[in-house]
């Protein structure tokens, strides 16, 4: 591995070679971690009507202060049936409609009240505790931007606009092959040098938080058959990911086997630790992914590169992966040949996030990987990173 890709220049060549998926439509209520396809706007201005802000009364400004006769009272959802008279109050509800003739709203607790009359001690200001029609939105404005990856609120604003379909970037497919002889499904009993298989398991859960329709394959002994079935048909989705037999063993047939069912292999190798040895390929328009057997490489690789590929096939404005900074709370050896993405512990303290490296690095050690929240991104280089030094890091989900 002479010509190492960097981080940048592998994402480069993923997303590149990732286009959005059609477009489809999607009730409101089901769009939450789908990628809006174009920009949502509103159907009607919101709020629709002038509305209350407050339990009260609605009033003229210009009979304050006094005391007024209670001629109606306005629920949410039941306005009044005619307009405000000069020198009348309308008790209102939060979120009423406000009526004709009222310029504002004054609170229930700022009032008198005495059989059917409200007492008001001081001028209230016009437009008082009153929500303004379109105040928030005006019909036709955007609601969503196109690309955005739709959380609660997102969608929560949309309905409240009105909008019944969201039109989402269809979910990719994807399927998720782990490869190896020693591999042993969870649960069953271990016969000699067999390990349990975590990694599907792994990159499943990281496929679905990432939007993707998830088709696990049974993990394939070290043959080249029984890879070429699994491997056909993994080619079938949109995104296939395998795990192991991408390094130059006797054993590790993947990428061979790949490359008699004709996918185009862009890059294999890249200067990241752990996960050097990953492949990305093309198979007309299925992205294949091959990551490293060792869980931790698994996990890394698909933060790196998976993910940005899945959201940019969904559209997203900005697929890359979204690294923040924090601080060291240990020092940390940078390796010379390669960028290193070292697993740690984040906490809040003040205003700075701190990051604490944990101890067990190596790439099989998941159960220690586990622990972590977040990946510190070391550039490559001779020295020392030392305590307090600002880097940056990329959170696990």
């Amino acid at each position: 591995m002479a010509d190492l890709l960097s981080i940048d220049e592998a994402q480069e060549l993923v997303l590149g070679r990732a286009r959005p998926l059609p477009a489809e439509l999607v009730p409101v209520a089901e769009a939450a971690g789908r990628v809006a396809a174009s920009p949502i706007r509103a159907a009607v201005d919101l709020p629709p009507f002038p509305s209350s802000a407050m339990d009260g009364f609605a009033v003229r400004t210009a009979d304050t202060p006094g005391t007024l006769p209670v001629t109606f009272r306005i629920a949410a959802g039941r306005p009044a049936q005619r307009s405000l008279a000069v020198g009348e109050a309308m008790g209102i509800a939060t979120g009423g409609v406000v009526p004709e003739g009222a310029d504002a709203v004054i609170p229930i607790e700022d009032v008198v009240q005495r059989d059917n009359q409200v007492e008001i001690s001081n001028r209230v200001a016009p437009g008082a505790s009153i929500r303004l029609r379109g105040g928030d939105v005006r019909a036709g404005d955007v609601v969503v931007p196109a690309g955005t990856v739709l959380g609660p609120a997102h969608v929560g604003a949309a309905a409240a606009a009105g909008v019944g379909d969201v039109e989402c970037t269809r979910r990719p497919r994807a399927t998720v092959l782990s490869t190896g002889t020693e591999l042993q499904t969870p649960g069953l009993p271990l016969s000699p040098g067999q390990v349990y298989e975590a990694n599907s398991a792994i990159l499943s859960a990281q496929l679905a938080s990432a939007g993707a329709a998830v088709r696990r394959e049974l993990s394939v002994e070290d043959d080249e058959e029984a890879h070429r079935r699994a491997i056909t048909r993994g080619l079938q989705a949109d995104v296939l990911v395998t795990s192991g037999g991408v390094s130059v063993g006797p054993h590790d047939l993947v990428r061979s086997v790949e490359r008699e069912l004709g996918v185009e292999e862009v890059f294999w190798g890249v200067a990241v630790k752990p996960g050097r040895p990953i492949s990305f390929g093309v198979h007309g328009s299925t992205l294949v992914f091959g990551l490293p057997g060792n869980p931790v490489s698994a996990l890394v690789g698909f933060e790196l590169f998976v993910r940005p590929a899945l959201l940019a096939l969904q559209g997203a404005a900005d697929p890359r992966p979204p690294l923040q900074r924090g601080v060291l709370t240990q020092p940390i050896r940078q390796n010379a040949q390669r960028d290193e993405l070292v697993r740690a512990r984040s906490s809040r303290v003040a205003a700075e996030v701190e990051l604490e490296p944990l101890s067990g690095q190596e790439s099989h050690m998941i159960v220690r990987a586990a622990a972590a929240d977040a990946l510190v991104l070391v550039r490559r280089g001779d020295g020392e990173l030392p305590v307090g030094t600002r880097v940056e890091y990329l959170p696990l989900r």
